[in-house]
Formats: C-alpha cells, structure tokens, sequence
C-alpha cells in the first residue's frame, strides 16, 4: 500500500499543479492536452516522489483526495482552488502507481460524496469503484513503419475491411475458470488471426471503463482508462503495437452521446448537473437510461474532444468510430411532443452537439490527418463525412446503415418473393457515393432476439449457407468499406452470447469453415483487385450491366484506374441454376472466374465455369461483347478480365 506523507500540511507547500497557461487554455475549453494537467499525474516534486492530483469541480465547497494512503480520510489531504478555473489540486507525497483513490466531495448542496476520477488512467475491477493512480509515461513503441504509413492506409482508394471485436466474448480461457483473454493473449492470438483472416484493421467495441459487463462498454464512466478486465494501460498498449507489426490498424468505439448515472461517475459531479444538463428534457436519455451531455458547456466540449485526442495520442489508435451519432445531432431523438425542448431557431437540431463533433473532428485531423474518424450515423443528416469548412461534419467515414437495413430485408425473404423487393438490393447504390461509406454488418444485427446472420437467411440448410455466402460476396463487391463483427465471419448459429466465447467448435464444421474460407478469400480479393477498392467512394467505379427483377439476377462492373483490369460481378439470388446465362462485358478477351461462392470448398455443389470464360463480340446488355455462363444456384460469381494468353501461360 502506498504511504503519503505525514505531516498534512506538507502537500499544500507543493507547488501549483497548474500552471497560468494551463490555467488559461482550460478556461478557453482549448486545453488540447487536457489528460497531462488533470487526473492523477505520478511525478517529482521538490526531489519527492508522489501523485498531483487535479479535478474539475467548480461548484463544491470542498474537496479532498483520498485512498488507500490515507485511510480513506477526507480531511488528510485537502485539495486548493486553482484559480478561477473551476479546478481543484494537491501533490501527495509517496503515493506511486498502483494506489487507489477518489475525490471526496461537498457539494453545491451540502451534500458529501465520493467520485471516480473523471480523468483517470486506470480502475478497479468492477463492481468496485475507485480509480487507480497509472504511470502511463514511457511505454516503448514498435510501430513507426506502421505510423509513418497508415495515411495511404486509410485513404478512400484503399481497401479497409474491419473485423468488430468484443474483447470479453472473442475467446474464453475455460482452463482458467472462463475468464476473458488478457489484452496480451490477444495481442497473439486475435492478431494472428485478423491477420490470416485477411482483414486490414479491428474495431473494438468501447473499452473504456464501465461498471456494467452487459453494457458492452456502451455505458463508460471511465473515459481515460482502459478497462481493467484484461489487463493495466500498458499491456492494452501491447495489443494495439502486435497489431501494428502486422499490418493492422486498430479503431475504438468511443461513446461521447451519453454516460451511466452511477454514483461514482459524472452524475451530479459537484452537487449540480455539470456534465450533463439540468433539464431531463434535454439531459436524459430515455431508450438508454443514462446522461446526456451538456455539449453547450465549454469545459464538457473540452473534456470529450480532449479524450478523443488522448487516445490516439497515448495509445497509438488508428480511429474512432463514433456511436449514436443521431442521437446527439437531433434534439427529439426517441422523444414524444413535448417531451424536448426546440433549438434557438425552433428546429431539432442539436446545434450544440454539431459544433462539438466538427470541433472533435477538426482537432484530431488537425493533430494527425492520418488518423480516421467513423460515425454510426442511422439518418440521412448531410455531410457527416464532408469537410468542416465545407459545412459538413468532418468524418472521414459513415456506416451505411440504410444499405444495411435495405439488403437484410432482402435476404431474410423466401426467394419466391424476392423479385417484389428486387429494389431493395439496387437502390441504396443511388445515393452510395453522398458519403464515404462503410458497409457494416455490426454486433447490433446478432443480438436481442434477431437471430444470427446465418439464421436469418431462409431455406433449408444448405440454402442458408449458399444465401450468406452469396450475400457476403455481393458486400464485397459493392461500392464501399467493409465491417463485420466476429463470428459472422464463420456463420455462428447462435445470436452473439457477451458471456461466452464464440462457438469456436462449429467454426471447424465444414459448412462454417467454408464461409469462414470464403470471407478470407473475398478480403484478398477485395485488396489485391484495385477496381474492387480504388474507387468505393466514387460513382466512376460503379455500373450497372443488367438488373432482371423477373429472375432476381443483378450484374454489375467495378473500375478502378486506366490501368486496372475492370470486374464482373453476377449475383442469382434465386434457388435456380441459370445455364447459358449471357451477360454483357465492357471489354473483349478472357475473364477469369476470380471467385465463385458455389465452389467446393465452400460448401457449394462446385457449378461453374471452369476457371473463366472468353468474351465473344455479341452485342448484349449495351456492350458490344459477352460472355456465358454457368450461373450457380444462390450464388454469386466474380470475373475480373485478363489476358488469355497469360492465363493459358503462353508468351
């Protein structure tokens, strides 16, 4: 256990922890390093090892430190006003990493409690509830290919597909009473096989510190600490450098649209709705049953954008994938008349919320541009992904989720019905390119009772894998980033457990592991064929070819640059094999059968055509040449055009 200094009176002869900069920055709300003033800093002071603390609390009365190395006693080491800040400070001697601590509070009304560190570095494992005093200085980095490149790989002509991860639920150590992998063992083994998977980065569902495992992380009151189920900051830092090493870029799930009202969070901080407002019309998320916060609040704007920051700062994370953006852009989100309160101009709109996300957004391109910002964004709010000084938003991304909602309909019905809904499946390309989109099949489509990606498609056995992997590859080849959350990759028949690990025994059963095959080699094929990726945010790398609403068939072309060699995409979402079926191409010469989701080794009946197919000059579909072929079954067939003499492996 740590020890404090005995003599009371000696942290207050300390001097300041802020400094009239400091002082000055948080006052503006500009204090971009917010994380290196505030929280708890180990450091020297005067040659004494020990801890500054520093918490924002401008309504208390009082307010003290206390721990472990004090018993816990709220008149041992009392904390001062640093100026007009609103902020308190102490330096306690001798109190180093590891020790527990909380704020004791007297607040606005009179009130004492004890709070959690707004600003921590780390905490106890729930259900406890202090913070944790985390030297998170002077962590060796492996990763400076990985940082130096990361631009090009981020950019929208290159390919991103994204692995959604819960760290808690991905593999479990039954040989150690069930728990959770350690973020060291995840570096190995969730790292060799994002790898071998062929995915080019993970996003981890939130893993800032939160009280309650069924949240998922989606109620943190923590949002500087990484959680402490797997292990202290540092070893997190391990997961992010293995996944650097390899290739592999790394988002976070960040929450900044709401927080839990436990007592030891954020709620009530200071005896008055600091962070959050006053007015539950306005502060009060009813669908979640948390905070909301106040995004008007100069100090709070600071606080969030200042975390953003952090960690892509202290922990190398490649992006942040915003949540619930709708919820903070619109003032009657999930609300009834009357039950919200209009803007200054009698609208919906959150104005506050929107200056805060293009603050946000302008602060961390500002501070690396290489990074990337994603918003789950379920309206069709404009620009989300445009610049800021455009007017937009200021996201480098945004989740698709009508394309989404729209293809799943599709899917889920009887193909005898599919050709009334033909729509569904060639719409959402005419508004495809208003933003950078990303097309996300999350965790939210794989729980509360709406089944498993595999149980969704209809049919008998072998059609419900044959329809997944006809759907998997039309979403590779449409316009657009991939994501798609762990164990749809394999099929998993149950809907997603957070208290278990994924159904690792089926993933091994031929019909899973030939959709698990299937994904792998649609992510190399989506890398390796520029017109797949170059031009996913582009209405140049797209065409129709034919649309057949009668038989359910749909053709398309992707392009990429002059030099890229086009492809062919042709998906029968009907039961019936299609023998001579003539589908127009954009060029003369040899197209290879690139990939065909009714192949052996995917559990397929292994129709096809024989590794490709020579274009004849016959006029159809409104290009002078065609090709036929044997279209499969539920199924979906890539052609990407080639030199027939190279293919034949002539000179």
């Amino acid at each position: 256990m740590s020890q404090s200094d005995p003599d009371p009176k000696r942290p207050q002869t300390m001097p300041p922890v802020l400094t009239d900069f400091d002082k000055y920055l948080i006052g503006e709300g500009t204090h971009k390093q917010l994380w290196r003033v505030l929280g708890a800093q180990v450091s020297t002071e005067l040659d004494m090892p020990g801890t500054r603390f520093a918490v924002w609390a401008p309504n208390a009365q009082r307010v003290s430190v206390v721990g472990d190395f004090n018993g816990w006693d709220g008149t041992a080491h009392p904390m001062q006003p640093a100026g007009e800040t609103g902020v308190w400070e102490v330096f306690v001697p001798n109190v180093t990493d590891g020790a527990l601590y909380k704020y004791e509070l007297v607040g606005a009304d009179g009130a004492t409690q004890h709070k959690a560190d707004p600003v921590g570095f780390g905490a106890q494992h729930p259900p406890e509830q202090a913070s944790v005093v985390r030297d998170i200085t002077g962590y060796g980095w492996h990763d400076d290919e990985w940082m130096k490149s990361r631009a090009t790989a981020h950019d929208r002509a290159s390919p991103i597909s994204i692995y959604e991860v819960h760290l808690g639920s991905w593999r479990r150590r039954y040989d150690d009473g069930g728990r959770p992998l350690s973020y060291r063992e995840l570096a190995r083994d969730l790292i060799d096989y994002v790898a071998y998977m062929g995915f080019t980065h993970i996003e981890l569902l939130p893993v800032s510190e939160y009280p309650f495992d069924g949240s998922w992380g989606y109620q943190p009151v923590g949002l500087y600490a990484p959680t402490i189920r797997f292990g202290p900051p540092h070893e997190f830092r391990d997961l992010v450098d293995a996944a650097h090493a390899k290739g592999i870029g790394v988002l976070l799930d960040w929450v900044p649209g709401h927080f839990p009202t436990d007592a030891h969070g954020l709620a009530h901080f200071d005896g008055t709705a600091l962070y959050e407002h006053a007015d539950p019309k306005e502060g009060f998320h009813q669908d979640w049953n948390t905070l909301i916060y106040n995004y008007g609040r100069t100090e709070v704007r600071n606080y969030l954008s200042a975390n953003a920051l952090y960690w892509l700062e202290e922990y190398h994370l490649d992006g942040l994938r915003v949540d619930a953006v709708a919820s903070m852009l619109y003032r009657d989100y999930s609300r009834a008349e009357g039950e919200w309160i209009p803007n200054k101009d009698g609208g919906r709109e959150n104005y506050e919320a929107i200056a805060f996300l293009q603050e946000m957004n302008t602060a961390v391109y500002g501070a690396d541009p290489s990074i990337m910002t994603v918003a789950e964004e379920s309206t069709s709010f404009p620009g989300v992904s445009q610049p800021v000084h455009n007017g937009g938003l200021g996201f480098g991304y945004k989740w698709n989720m009508g394309w989404m909602n729209d293809t799943l309909r599709y899917m889920e019905k009887d193909p005898i019905y599919r050709s009334h809904d033909h729509h569904l499946m060639t719409f959402p390309i005419d508004w495809a390119f208003s933003e950078n989109f990303i097309l996300p099949i999350s965790h939210d489509e794989v729980v509360h009772g709406k089944g498993s990606m595999l149980a969704k498609m209809p049919g008998n056995e072998w059609e419900k894998f044959a329809n997944l992997r006809a759907y998997y590859a039309y979403m590779w080849t449409m316009p657009g980033k991939k994501l798609l959350f762990m164990g749809c990759e394999f099929a998993q028949p149950e809907e997603w457990n957070h208290d278990a690990e994924l159904n690792w025994g089926a993933a091994e059963q031929p019909a899973h592991n030939g959709v698990r095959q299937l994904v792998r080699d649609l992510n190399t094929l989506y890398r390796e064929t520029p017109a797949l990726h170059a031009k996913d945010c582009e209405a140049g790398g797209f065409a129709w070819i034919s649309n057949d609403q009668s038989q359910s068939t749909l053709a398309y072309a992707r392009y990429g640059g002059l030099i890229d060699a086009p492809v062919i995409v042709i998906c029968n979402f009907t039961p019936v094999e299609r023998l001579d079926f003539r589908v127009g191409v954009p060029k003369e010469g040899f197209w290879e059968e690139a990939l065909n989701t009714d192949a052996k080794t995917y559990g397929g009946g292994n129709r096809g055509n024989l590794g490709g197919v020579a274009a004849t000059a016959t006029p159809h579909d409104g290009h002078e040449h065609s090709v036929t072929l044997t279209l499969p079954p539920l199924s979906v067939i890539v052609l990407v055009q080639r030199d027939e003499k190279k293919h034949k492996g002539e000179v």
